[in-house]
């Protein structure tokens, strides 16, 4: 037990001394890396655009937007779709996981590259997930949960059958796999509500589709470190000096100027005379939490979209 405790401290320590800026330098990270991209969806039998917008990493609101749909139409089958699901990479861990709040994304990294991403489900705004550091404690398959007082508390509010634990079925709210925080009382898990992902719904634990927790629980181990952090400003310069600026809401009302952020952001890394800033400001008023480029200059390109 001691030896575990002193590895997850070690872990914490290394974890510690990645992604941040610098040395000498107090700024937000400026990401080289995006994920996702631009793509044709055809639907489903069962599909609607929150189904897809949880599936994708998107707002059904700018799903909806981007084909030019009412936000509650009903998708007809085969109905093709223009999905745009291009995210910043925050930071660049050397290894670990990294939990993006207002952004609904983690990131998981392996010797220095990310090896996966997926969209999240987190907390409620009355119920937030927690921000800081933490390390994976334990990995359960069929878990059974134990219901913590708050919640109970809250189904008897509710009127409410009160439930004590629940025994691995198919009504276990965490699904079949659970992974255990450092952070007391949190974790990683699956659901049995997929269209919840990308929404601010849980009681403070990050939720996955089936598929990308099944997934993300081969890929780590117990000890591997990880971070939550609150970052609604992201900005990216790729290859070919073009910038990308994403923006999402303060989901948990922390506050601050995000005009202000976003000029000062641009500004301190030198980068002023490569924006559009009329399209800068664009990005910052829609909040879409979508990558966009606001280079000032940038050569054209095809895009190329596939069908899935």
């Amino acid at each position: 037990m001691i030896r575990f405790l002193l590895s997850l401290r070690l872990s914490l320590l290394v974890f510690l001394n990645l992604g941040s800026p610098t040395a000498g330098q107090d700024l937000p990270w400026l990401s080289s890396g995006l994920v996702g991209g631009e793509f044709e969806y055809k639907a489903q039998r069962g599909d609607s655009l929150t189904g897809i917008g949880a599936r994708f990493g998107v707002e059904r609101s700018v799903l909806a937007r981007n084909n030019n749909l009412d936000p509650a139409a009903r998708l007809k089958l085969g109905q093709v779709l223009l999905v745009d699901n291009r995210h910043i990479v925050p930071q660049t861990l050397k290894d670990g996981i990294l939990i993006n709040l207002p952004q609904r994304m983690l990131f998981n990294f392996v010797q220095g590259k990310l090896a996966s991403h997926y969209p999240v489900g987190l907390g409620r705004r009355d119920w937030p997930t927690p921000t800081g550091r933490f390390v994976i404690i334990s990995k359960e398959e069929n878990p059974i949960w134990d219901v913590p007082k708050s919640i109970q508390e809250e189904m008897r509010r509710e009127g409410k059958v009160v439930k004590t634990k629940v025994p691995p079925c198919p009504e276990n709210p965490l699904g079949i796999y659970w992974m255990a925080l450092s952070i007391v009382g949190y974790g990683i898990h699956g659901t049995i509500a997929p269209a919840s992902i990308y929404q601010f719904q849980t009681h403070g634990c990050v939720r996955l589709h089936p598929d990308d927790i099944s997934e993300l629980f081969r890929r780590v181990s117990i000890g591997t470190p990880g971070g939550i952090v609150y970052e609604p400003v992201l900005l990216a310069k790729l290859d070919g000096d073009r910038i990308y600026l994403e923006v999402h809401n303060d989901v948990y009302r922390k506050g601050g100027n995000f005009l202000k952020n976003m000029q000062n952001f641009v500004s301190n890394y030198g980068l002023s005379s490569a924006v559009d800033w009329r399209k800068a400001e664009q990005v910052v008023h829609k909040k879409e939490g979508l990558a966009r480029d606001i280079s000032k200059k940038f050569p054209g390109s095809q895009k190329v979209r596939k069908v899935k």
